[in-house]
C-alpha cells in the first residue's frame, strides 16, 4: 500500500528541492507577421447588381420606389394627370362594387413630359357584401380591412375634379366601375394604358402590368391600388432611348378620335371570321347595339368599311352604323 501511496502524484505536497541542468539556447527565427488581409472596399448594392447583370448570366429587378409629392408645382408642367386603379368583389360594374381605389395625380407638358407627383390618395370601401374569397386571394383585402371604412370623397374629388385626363392600366374595366360609384368621373377625358401603347413595338410581350413592370427590371407589391397607379407612373416615364416615353405615346393616342363601327345584323355564318379580324360581341345588355363591333382610326375607316361590304355582308351598298368617338366618350358605360 505504501509503494502505491508514494509512486502517486501528490498534488498537496511542497515541491522538493531539483537540480536543474542548464539548456541550450537556441535561437528560433521570427516568424513573419500576419496582418489581416485586406477587405475589399465596400460595394454598394447597385455595384453588385451591375455586376451580376454585366456578367450575362442574371437579370436583376430593383424594387420599384414611390416618388414623393413635390412641395413645388413646376410651371412648365401645367397639364394634371391622374394615374387611377380599382379593386372591386368583380367583374360587373352592375353588380360588384369597388372595395379600394388609388389615384397618383402628376403633372405633364403638352409634348406629354412628366413633371411631378402633386397628389395621392387610397381608400377602401366596405361593399353591401361579404368580399368573395378569390378576391380576398387577389388582392389581399379582407372583410376586416374594409369593415367600416368608406372612400373619402373630398380628397378623392381633388385630385379628379381638375384633371386634364385619367389614366388606367384597362380604362374599359375601371371607368364603368367609376361613373357607377361617382359622378365626379362623368364627363372626364380617360386613356387606356394597356389599348392606346403599342408595348409590343417597345418590345414587351405583354401588356400586364406585372409583366410589364418585371420586363422593365422592376417589382412592385401589386395587386394594391396605390401601389399599382406608382409602378404604371413609372413605366409610362421610362425613356428607352431617343424615342418618346409611353405617356406621351398615349397623351397623343387620347387626342384622337376614334370610329367604331358595329356590324349590325351581320350573318351568323361570319362570326368567326369577325371575331378572328378584332370585333368584340355586345349584346345590347349595356345600351349598345347588339352586333359584332371594333374600333378603328380615322384613316383606317374606309378600309374597314370596304372589308365589311365585301367579306361579311357581300353587299356594296350596307351601311353599318358608326360612332365617333373621343377621349371623354371611350371606355364608358
Amino acid at each position: 500500500m505504501s509503494v502505491q501511496r508514494d509512486s502517486q502524484l501528490d498534488m498537496f505536497a511542497k515541491p522538493s528541492p531539483q537540480v536543474t541542468k542548464a539548456s541550450p539556447v537556441v535561437a528560433k527565427a521570427r516568424a513573419p507577421s500576419r496582418r489581416p488581409p485586406l477587405e475589399p472596399a465596400a460595394r454598394s448594392d447597385e455595384d453588385m447588381a451591375r455586376t451580376l447583370e454585366e456578367s450575362g448570366n442574371y437579370r436583376i429587378l430593383r424594387k420599384l420606389t414611390a416618388r414623393p409629392i413635390a412641395s413645388v408645382r413646376r410651371p412648365e408642367f401645367s397639364r394634371l394627370g391622374v394615374i387611377l386603379d380599382t379593386e372591386t368583389t368583380g367583374l360587373n360594374h352592375r353588380n360588384d362594387e369597388i372595395i379600394e381605389i388609388g389615384a397618383v395625380a402628376f403633372t405633364f407638358d403638352d409634348d406629354g413630359a412628366i413633371g411631378d407627383i402633386v397628389g395621392i390618395y387610397g381608400g377602401l370601401q366596405q361593399p353591401s357584401r361579404p368580399i368573395p374569397p378569390e378576391i380576398t386571394r387577389l388582392t389581399g383585402i379582407t372583410d376586416a380591412m374594409v369593415e367600416g371604412q368608406v372612400i373619402d370623397m373630398r380628397s378623392l374629388s381633388a385630385l379628379i375634379e381638375p384633371a386634364d385626363l385619367i389614366i388606367a392600366h384597362n380604362a374599359g374595366f375601371d371607368r364603368p366601375f367609376c361613373e357607377a360609384f361617382s359622378r365626379i368621373f362623368a364627363g372626364k377625358a380617360w386613356a387606356c394604358s394597356v389599348s392606346e401603347i403599342d408595348w409590343s413595338a417597345r418590345g414587351f410581350e405583354g401588356t400586364k402590368l406585372g409583366y410589364l413592370v418585371g420586363q422593365a427590371g422592376y417589382f412592385h407589391e401589386g395587386h394594391r391600388a396605390v401601389d399599382d397607379c406608382h409602378a404604371l407612373l413609372e413605366i409610362l416615364d421610362r425613356q428607352q432611348g431617343e424615342g418618346e416615353s409611353p405617356f406621351a405615346e398615349l397623351y397623343r393616342a387620347s387626342q384622337r378620335s376614334r370610329i367604331r363601327i358595329f356590324a349590325e345584323h351581320s350573318p351568323f355564318e361570319m362570326k368567326d371570321h369577325l371575331k378572328a379580324r378584332g370585333y368584340r360581341w355586345s349584346d345590347g345588355s349595356d345600351g349598345r347595339l347588339k352586333s359584332w363591333w371594333i374600333e378603328v382610326g380615322e384613316d383606317d375607316l374606309g378600309d374597314e368599311l370596304s372589308y365589311l361590304r365585301s367579306e361579311i355582308y357581300r353587299w356594296r351598298e350596307a351601311d353599318p352604323p358608326t360612332v365617333r368617338l373621343t377621349a371623354f366618350d371611350r371606355f364608358k358605360l
